[in-house]
């Protein structure tokens, strides 16, 4: 079966040549047992190869299993891949089979594998080395003839730098890797696929299918499309059904670009789940919570200085008001909370300044009396996180919810803290 007809059986569109390549090496490594990593931004379509793969091997009369990695919770995903026995955990009133079993001589594609928890990758290079896996709860090897392809929209290299993925596991799947090229660079195919969406959705909606005039269609293939082929299918569909008009112009196709730039600039993007958004929204709460703490680490130093209960003299203690006064707001808290540290200045200080035991502060002077302090985002998060679970005594799923995150994220932050 050459390209043009594997591309018509499973409805791939394009002609760019880093798709027909990857193309090329699916069928090639189709009639083979190796395990494939497919590479790509997300949706590029990388569920699309995987089936591709399957079909054309000798287990395509076989069971063919997709597992979204990303998808299962961390407690429950070793039950679900290898099963498990009656009584292994709460809840397990019978035994179960896991889909390595069910998919005995067929294909398992494992979707955002950089997902999956460290004890389970231990089980899934087991399963790759010998063929062999344990059900949660018993201690009997089962065999098991499951080919693997793998999928992953993440750095893999990062990911095993950072601890997230096993540096084996990864060597083990990607004997044959495969990668994806993201829509913007895929120019040519863009309007095909458009025009592809635009008479499925014509048909799904019974309405004359939408048309693009050649600026619309020149602003289209010069779009970033962050979300790649998934983000053009869905713009496709909003605009079939909420434009009344059938060509839709330039100025019209605008409005469903976000961050449309005719100067074709980057668009900001981000490759990552959803749980990052919410590790991002932490970082945020961290931010705001060290704005608080220096606010009341201000406060604490002029009280100090006003009540006289540090060790300076009448003297020393005038010469360094009049120092953090006047390199506060210029020097920013490194150099203000250094003065605190060293000689009195030789400067002349202006009168108003230079404070005796009678006088008063200026009344801009909290503003710009700043303190050193830890700016570490890393140090802030696990406190937050540790002061969280000793909070909620250590009930991480209202730990999460206090923190603005979800348990996922928590299990392996407490992991990648090495929390208790």
């Amino acid at each position: 079966m050459d390209i043009q007809q594997i591309k018509q059986r499973f409805g791939i569109i394009g002609n760019a040549g880093a798709l027909i390549q990857a193309l090329h090496i699916a069928t090639q490594v189709a009639p083979t047992d190796i395990s494939v990593l497919i590479a790509g931004e997300s949706g590029t379509g990388k569920e699309v190869m995987p089936k591709v793969i399957h079909q054309l091997s000798s287990r395509k009369h076989g069971s063919y299993i997709a597992v979204n990695c990303g998808a299962i919770p961390e407690g429950t995903i070793d039950s679900e891949l290898f099963g498990h026995e009656k009584g292994s955990f709460t809840g397990a009133h019978d035994q179960r089979k896991g889909y390595f079993e069910v998919a005995d001589n067929g294909t398992i594609f494992l979707d955002e594998v950089a997902e999956l928890p460290l004890t389970t990758q231990v089980r899934l290079l087991r399963v790759l080395e010998t063929g062999e896996f344990i059900r949660v709860g018993s201690s009997k090897p089962i065999k098991t003839n499951v080919r693997i392809i793998a999928a992953t929209n993440e750095n893999m290299i990062d990911a095993i730098q950072k601890g997230k993925f096993r540096e084996d596991l990864f060597y083990r799947l990607s004997t044959v890797p495969i990668k994806l090229p993201p829509l913007r660079e895929r120019k040519d195919d863009i309007h095909l696929l458009f025009r592809k969406f635009a008479a499925d959705f014509a048909e799904k909606y019974r309405m004359p299918a939408i048309r693009l005039t050649d600026e619309a269609a020149h602003m289209l293939m010069n779009y970033n499309w962050p979300g790649n082929i998934r983000q053009l299918k869905n713009v496709t569909e909003q605009i079939s059904v909420v434009e009344n008009a059938r060509e839709i112009a330039g100025v019209v196709l605008k409005n469903y670009l976000p961050n449309y730039s005719a100067n074709n600039l980057p668009v900001l993007s981000s490759d990552k789940n959803d749980n990052n958004f919410s590790e991002r929204d932490l970082l945020y709460k961290v931010l705001f919570d060290m704005k608080k703490d220096l606010s009341e680490l201000k406060k604490m130093v002029i009280t100090m200085l006003k009540d006289g209960t540090d060790d300076l003299s009448h003297e020393d203690r005038n010469a360094m008001i009049a120092r953090l006064y006047n390199e506060g707001s210029n020097a920013g808290s490194s150099a203000a909370a250094a003065a605190l540290l060293q000689e009195p200045p030789t400067t002349n200080y202006p009168e108003e300044t230079v404070l005796d035991s009678g006088s008063t502060y200026p009344d801009d002077f909290e503003e710009h009396i700043e303190v050193e302090e830890s700016l570490s985002l890393e140090d802030r998060e696990k406190e937050l996180i540790q002061k969280a679970l000793e909070k909620h005594r250590g009930k991480r799923k209202y730990a999460a919810q206090d923190l603005g995150i979800s348990e996922r994220t928590l299990y392996r932050k407490i992991k990648e803290y090495d929390l208790k």
